[in-house]
């Protein structure tokens, strides 16, 4: 069984009970993403490295070894 299936299960479990619907399956993806993404920028800063840019940060270092 998949998320949709689990989802139209739920809803008609809901609907015969008269409760609300589960939300829909990926309506809370993004605000997941943005707050693990906010999690790793959080320990970036407690770790005392940049809390953004890392990556650019990192490839620009690889490939300017004297730049830096």
């Amino acid at each position: 069984m998949n998320a949709l299936h689990q989802y139209l299960f739920d809803a008609y479990r809901a609907a015969l009970h008269d409760e609300p619907a589960p939300p829909v399956p990926g309506t809370h993806d993004l605000a997941a993403l943005r707050a693990a993404r906010d999690h790793r920028r959080f320990e970036a800063v407690l770790a005392g490295r940049p809390a953004t840019h890392r990556v650019r940060t990192a490839l620009h270092r690889w490939l300017h070894p004297g730049a830096c």
